[in-house]
């Protein structure tokens, strides 16, 4: 039987403004799906997900995972019927990266079990054809994320060319609380008001774009020099920025505002928008589970994990 596991990832800074050629900053976190690969009498392969999920979240990607898994299995040239089980404590959910995180576990499980000897790179590929099933053409930073960790620049060729992925260092990994807003988002839809609100109001959009420039490379700096209370003021002010174009919600500012009243350093939707995830910065253990336990006092579920891991 073959094992793999895959990370799932939160970003920090950029979301929909990495559309438009500004760096993102991304980080896998903590928390793992994982793949194990048994040779099976039988066409093709059976599934078993056995992850656990937002409600709904499985059967709303049925078809994109098909696709996900279907593509691994091609671009490995698996030839046996397989029998797949997942699992891991990386919840299925938007913005978590829990696609790239099931192809990457995939990969190395199926890497163990036909004893193919694939590097991490290899990995990364398979993982990167797997993400074509959900995405379409994926920007390749969540399964690098899933596949090596820790944190990741991103910077997207607006020529259409190789993108630009950096591996970043964070001194340590750093606690944090991921708060479910409970809706599955659709990032095709979400990407594309933006566009229109974009071509509509260019020149109040483009302010903020600038403005979202200067904080990157602000948060760049401070992720560096592990200045966690200035990375938490920018993650504050880069909600802002994403409010501004319209991609959160009701239910994200609930959850970032509490906990910001709980002692967060800072808080902010990740991911998608208008549903999915937000993401606090709550460094040391007892400040996670007060902001964990204020944003459950609100009636969401949260997931407790850490950034910057390896």
């Amino acid at each position: 039987m073959g094992k793999g596991s895959g990370y799932g990832k939160t970003i920090l800074f950029g979301e929909h403004f990495v559309v438009y050629g500004l760096p993102a900053i991304a980080s896998a976190l903590g928390s793992t799906t994982t793949a194990e690969v048994k040779r099976a009498d039988i066409n093709g392969y059976e599934l078993i997900d056995n992850r656990p999920e937002t409600a709904g979240y499985k059967e709303q990607k049925k078809e994109e995972y098909e696709k996900l898994i279907e593509n691994v299995i091609k671009f490995m040239e698996v030839k046996e019927g397989i029998r797949i089980t997942l699992g891991g404590n990386l919840v299925a959910a938007s913005g978590v990266g829990a696609s790239a995180a099931c192809a990457a576990a995939l990969a190395r499980a199926i890497n163990n079990e036909f004893r193919l000897d694939w590097n991490d790179d290899k990995i990364n590929e398979a993982a990167f054809e797997g993400e074509k099933g959900p995405h379409g053409t994926p920007s390749g930073i969540d399964n690098t994320a899933a596949v090596f960790g820790g944190l990741l620049l991103f910077k997207k060729n607006l020529g259409g060319n190789q993108n630009t992925i950096k591996k970043m260092k964070l001194r340590k990994p750093v606690e944090i609380v991921l708060g479910n807003s409970g809706k599955t988002s659709s990032t095709k839809e979400v990407v594309g008001d933006v566009r229109r609100l974009e071509e509509e109001q260019p020149k109040k959009i483009n302010a903020v774009f600038e403005e979202y420039g200067a904080l990157v490379e602000e948060a760049k700096k401070a992720l560096k020099d592990y200045d966690l209370k200035k990375v938490g003021t920018l993650m504050n002010k880069n909600h802002e920025l994403l409010q501004k174009i319209t991609v959160s919600s009701s239910e994200l500012d609930e959850m970032v505002e509490t906990a910001r009243n709980a002692g967060a350093l800072g808080a902010k939707l990740t991911g998608t928008g208008r549903g999915g995830l937000m993401i606090a910065l709550t460094p040391g253990k007892n400040l996670q589970e007060k902001v964990a336990e204020a944003i459950e006092a609100q009636g969401y579920t949260v997931f407790r994990s850490k950034i910057g891991g390896s």
